[in-house]
């Protein structure tokens, strides 16, 4: 109401022109426009009798009456001085959710316009890292193409998602635009499409899609900006993104980086849950990948870390996710399952606790669960940061299944994925022995010396503690044969 007055101030604003602007044409009292009148003027210390503001024109409408100005001298080259812009504060970051834009939908099916953002609402709403605005206020911007400074800034969202939805011939199509509200940049757009009789299948892969790439594109977004902002002004959400980037790459002077953000989030608020298990993973990924001389305290401070984040935030699928890992570093993957689990359970779109679950079934030999849950987690993150993971678990699965060509297949794609680490190289290295690609497998073992020079076998065994016997007692062999 205010920003549309503001921007009307040179002349009267009549009640159906105000009911067209915040309501959208939708059918409301005059009643209902007096009453948010009076929290407008509340707002800005004004009231019906002073009306220093906001003037009543009788019977007629309203006008803003004081002069404005603009704190953004930048805008004022390219946008009306008037048109305000939401700050990017700190804190977690917002998304606004709007209905989708509708264009030759069949009568029957023009519900889905509304249906399918408010299932992406309630998915995002399981996300503990992003705050997501309510329907019954996202609900009442219906034409954001027109106005998007209107809607980042009346609901004081960091980000909207908008769509459009159409129905060409017997299919129906969405696509999707992410864009930031402050910079008005599009970080992330796709399109998806099904035959008219597989909707169902598409709103599901339309709302799985979507929360992956979220979980993926708007840390990213938030850490860039958090760089390039002053380094005192980062608050305790910022550093826990730029953490993660650094977690994600994978190598000791990255992991170190990490760990000093997370610290660093943590001593801006120390209740943030988040930050903690960020701390548990970068222990795991010390004992794990033995970037420490001491993998054993490396293992209780991620255990530490994983249960200080449960106390803060119990129901944060990433603390249950960084918990979990902890029982692979003991030797314990029953109690692993239970805790991903839970984490997949709070969010079913969690392509990381898939992964971590097929890691899990995989050490207890369990061909089933783990290809099912790696194909889970392939679909719904086909670009995940630890891809390299997803298939090089394949890989060791199917190791002990003694299929070892399709092992080395997968393997072979797992070490040449961005982030693999000198254990995936070992993974290729043994299929690829196994499977008689002798060559390979020596392109493979030089890869490992590079990347870690003094490994052994008795990391590969610590990384991948497997139950089944015979297989284990093969991969040896065929490390020892490579000088491991």
């Amino acid at each position: 109401m205010l920003i549309h007055l503001v921007r009307n101030r040179d002349h009267m604003v009549t009640k159906d022109e105000i009911v067209a602007a915040v309501w959208q044409g939708e059918a409301v009292s005059d009643a209902s426009v007096s009453s948010r009148i009076r929290s407008a003027r509340k707002a800005v210390g004004d009231d019906g009798a002073r009306q220093a503001v906001i003037s009543t024109v009788h019977g007629r409408g309203f006008r803003f009456i004081p002069e404005v100005t603009t704190s953004s001298p930048g805008q004022a080259a390219s946008q009306d001085s008037a048109h305000p812009t939401p700050d990017r504060s700190g804190g977690r970051p917002s998304i606004a959710v709007l209905p989708f834009q509708q264009l030759g939908m069949l009568p029957e099916l023009a519900i889905l316009g509304d249906a399918i953002p408010h299932e992406i609402i309630e998915a995002l709403s399981r996300l503990r890292w992003l705050a997501v605005i309510a329907r019954g206020s996202t609900f009442r911007f219906r034409q954001v193409a027109a106005d998007l400074d209107l809607v980042s800034t009346a609901l004081a969202a960091r980000y909207v998602l908008s769509g459009v939805i159409e129905s060409p011939g017997r299919s129906i199509a969405v696509t999707l635009e992410l864009t930031d509200a402050i910079s008005r940049e599009i970080i992330w757009a796709d399109r998806l499409a099904s035959p008219l009789d597989e909707i169902d299948d598409l709103r599901g892969r339309i709302v799985a899609h979507l929360v992956s790439a979220l979980e993926a594109h708007i840390p990213f977004n938030e850490a860039r900006i958090a760089r390039l902002s002053d380094p005192t002004g980062v608050d305790a959400w910022a550093n826990y993104h730029i953490g993660l980037g650094h977690l994600y790459r994978f190598t000791a002077t990255d992991n170190a980086l990490a760990k000093l953000c997370f610290e660093r989030a943590i001593t801006a608020d120390p209740q943030l849950g988040r930050a903690h298990a960020g701390l548990s993973f970068t222990s795991f990924l010390d004992a794990f990948l033995r970037l420490t001389p001491d993998p054993a305290q490396a293992a209780r401070d991620a255990r530490r870390h994983a249960e200080r984040g449960l106390e803060l935030d119990p129901l944060d699928p990433f603390a249950n996710f960084t918990m979990g890992r902890t029982f692979w570093l003991s030797n314990e993957p029953e109690i692993a399952a239970d805790w991903l689990a839970r984490a997949t359970s709070l969010n079913p779109n969690y392509a990381q606790g898939f992964y971590a679950t097929a890691f899990t079934a995989m050490l207890t030999g369990n061909a089933t669960v783990a290809f099912a849950a790696l194909d889970t987690s392939l679909n719904l993150s086909p670009l995940d940061p630890l891809l390299y993971g997803i298939r090089g678990v394949r890989a060791q699965m199917l190791i002990q299944q003694e299929d070892y060509e399709a092992a080395a297949g997968w393997a072979d794609r797992a070490a040449t994925t961005p982030g693999a680490h000198y254990l995936i190289a070992m993974i290729a290295l043994v299929a690829n022995g196994l499977a008689e690609r002798y060559e390979q497998a020596a392109r493979w073992r030089q890869t490992t010396r590079s990347l870690k020079p003094d490994a052994t076998s008795a990391d590969y065994f610590a990384a991948f503690p497997t139950r089944e016997t015979a297989s284990r007692a093969r991969i040896a062999a065929e490390l020892r044969r490579h000088g491991f």
